[in-house]
């Protein structure tokens, strides 16, 4: 194994990694899909739902947690399941998490100019082309591009520039969700609630109901892995970032919970229908109405396009940082393991990222859902991966460093390897309500036959170098694998040298 001290700054405080966290799991399912949670589990059994869902990611956030603090390297997944499973393992988990991170981010370039038709009437402008049934306009298209260049531009200059923005947008999110909680709790009713609690009339079809629930919500809170992954960047205590990554689970259930209560009391059944047929924004109609005027509507669909920016600014630092860890181990070409030379970014894996965006929109609306399905199987792959690598550490490298130490650990690890499993396997079944189509499976296929390519060339290319793994060590460790030379020795090498100088110029 290699040795070297960080390349990156530590730049990122606690508040930094908590709000990136957040900022990904919170996007822009909160106002368009909250009218299909209720639909789906009534409204306490949707935010229950959630608590359900939440606890499955608990489990696997705590493996990530404990392994983040043990092991606080750029790259996270890379690093835990090479530790555990060697180079091979690893490629497969890294390259199932990119494929994760890649589609976020194309999605999200399909999503943001999509938001601006509600705010902005007559938006589309110039027609181009139809793909899938979805029409391509030329000012939806230059948006997107637009958008997709600027966020990359961030991400070059500088990751405390990325979090400054993921701040301030995580603000206005979490602004505008307050906003919509206290406004249903003093213009709602809980008359509306009496009428929309649970779906259905027995209790085995109120437990259905909130199951049906509970297994879609971990796919809106895919996410918290991006704290691993720039974990090498971040100026916190390796215990305190263990327990922000926990965090950032919590709020995120406790936001997403609220947000359907909010929408339960101050919209009666009827209501949701009829938004659910006009808008689609139930979330924005509540808000509407809890204010009494349109202009609140606008508010809560500025905050769903924060959320946008948010998880698309950190999957584009989560997808980089893997790309740059996989290169330092020769697994995928070198060229993407250089560093900004005064920005100490990705710079080369975030211009890749970048460009994909910048192309996805031409594909069309439907083509980016079938790569974030695509993407999101991918996660889930390597949040099994990673909860196996956390048991398999256990018994492997029982004394290895934790400061981070999660307790009963292999109740803990079992639940994670079973929740993560059941997930990914939600993704195969066919009727599951979370299975992929065919053009999702096309494009798994073709990510992992790129995969393979890339696991071929690199490890002909590279030879022995192909998987090595390079461990960052502290600058304190450095200094003190670094030999010390006597004083009397120095001073003896010195005065040879000046000695040597002066006979040449004699």
């Amino acid at each position: 194994m290699n040795q070297k001290t960080s390349e990156f700054n530590k730049v990122f405080s606690a508040w930094d990694i908590l709000v990136i966290a957040f900022g990904a799991m919170i996007g822009w399912g909160w106002v368009v899909s909250s009218g299909g949670w209720i639909e789906k589990g009534g409204v306490l059994g949707a935010a229950l739902g959630f608590v359900i869902g939440g606890i499955m990611i608990f489990f696997v956030g705590l493996t990530y947690a404990e392994l983040t603090a043990a092991m606080p390297q750029c790259g996270g997944e890379h690093v835990f399941s090479h530790r555990a499973m060697g180079a091979t393992g690893s490629f497969i988990c890294t390259w199932a998490i990119i494929l994760g991170y890649v589609g976020v981010v194309c999605f999200e370039a399909c999503a943001f100019p999509t938001i601006l038709t509600y705010l902005i009437p007559g938006f589309l402008k110039g027609y181009l082309y139809t793909v899938a049934g979805f029409d391509i306009y030329a000012s939806w298209l230059i948006v997107a591009i637009v958008i997709a260049f600027i966020i990359m531009i961030i991400n070059i200059y500088g990751a405390k520039t990325a979090a400054l923005l993921q701040t301030i947008l995580t603000v206005i999110i979490g602004g505008a969700g307050i906003l919509l909680i206290v406004a249903s709790v003093f213009n709602g009713s809980v008359d509306t609630l009496g009428e929309q609690m649970f779906v259905g009339s027995s209790v085995g079809v109120n437990i259905k109901s909130v199951l049906a629930v509970a297994v879609i919500t971990p796919f809106y809170m895919i996410g918290f892995d991006v704290i691993p992954q720039a974990a090498e960047e971040i100026n916190v205590p390796p215990k305190k970032i263990g327990k922000m990554l926990i965090l950032s689970v919590v709020l995120a259930v406790v936001f997403y919970a609220l947000v359907i209560i909010a929408v339960g009391l101050v919209l009666s059944p009827d209501e949701i229908v009829a938004s659910q047929n006009g808008s689609g924004l139930v979330t924005a109609d509540a808000m509407a109405k809890a204010f009494g005027t349109s202009v609140m509507a606008k508010v809560i669909i500025v905050g769903g396009m924060c959320g946008i920016i948010t998880s698309w600014n950190s999957f584009m630092i989560g997808g980089s940082r893997a790309m740059y860890s996989m290169a330092e181990s020769y697994m995928i070409p070198k060229v993407f393991a250089k560093l900004h030379p005064k920005h100490k970014t990705p710079v080369n894996a975030l211009i890749l990222i970048g460009a994909l965006t910048m192309l996805a929109p031409f594909a069309g609306r439907a083509m980016m859902v079938w790569i974030c399905d695509a993407g999101n199987f991918g996660c889930c792959l390597a949040y099994c991966m990673v909860s196996l690598s956390f048991l398999i550490l256990r018994k492997k490298e029982p004394d290895m460093n934790r400061p981070y130490k999660v307790k009963a650990y292999r109740f803990v690890g079992i639940m994670a390897v079973l929740m993560s499993g059941f997930m990914v396997l939600m993704y195969c079944i066919p009727g599951s309500g979370g299975s992929l189509v065919i053009q999702e499976w096309a494009m798994v296929g073709a990510w992992i036959l790129l995969g393979v390519v890339f696991f071929i060339i690199c490890k002909i290319k590279y030879k022995e170098k192909f998987g090595s793994l390079v461990e960052i060590i502290s600058d304190e460790d450095a200094a003190t694998l670094m030999p010390e030379a006597d004083d009397e020795e120095l001073d003896a090498v010195i005065d040879a040298a000046i000695e040597r100088v002066l006979m040449a110029k004699a």
